[in-house]
């Protein structure tokens, strides 16, 4: 279950929105999650870092859950693009969401030096927001487990 990512929705955002610290490829210093199809589900490959460690070995439970928060928001925006007729890399801008509710269940500790997999199931739950069930993979073994509720991110947000 590695495998790289070629056409992310993050990849789509325009610069105002790509500054998040987990899928922001604009943030300098952010892990840079890219989630994009596999079939009819969605999916984020990340390899954790040396400094993502909890204890000795395993890494520590605040990447899961923001790994889990941004592959849901990415995958809202998948599954939106896609309903208004839309792949990433057609040209079009996607749609942007934030985070409505974040639940995340930890199943396993997650071994430290092994790539970490999303992999979501998105259901619609409203014209405006998305609920994306999310399992994270250490190789073959499920770590943890998600739920996002992603909300169409309104034309105002950030303005001032």
């Amino acid at each position: 279950m590695n495998q790289e990512i070629e056409n992310a929705i993050q990849d789509e955002y325009p610069a105002d929105f790509s500054h998040c610290y987990g899928c922001g490829r604009l943030n300098e210093k952010g892990h840079h999650f890219r989630t994009g199809w596999d079939g009819a589900q969605t999916i984020t490959v990340y390899m954790p870092r040396p400094e993502h460690t909890a204890i000795p070995g395993y890494v520590y439970g605040g990447l899961i859950a923001s790994l889990i928060d941004c592959h849901g928001t990415g995958s809202a925006s998948l599954a939106l693009h896609r309903k208004n007729g839309h792949e990433p890399g057609d040209g079009a801008e996607p749609p942007r969401f934030v985070t409505a509710s974040l639940e995340v269940k930890f199943v396993k500790p997650t071994p430290q030096n092994v790539p970490l997999t999303a992999v979501g199931e998105v259901e619609e739950i409203h014209p405006k927001k998305f609920k994306i069930h999310t399992e994270v993979y250490a190789g073959e073994i499920c770590c943890a487990k998600g739920e996002v509720v992603a909300a169409l991110m309104p034309d105002t947000f950030g303005k001032q």
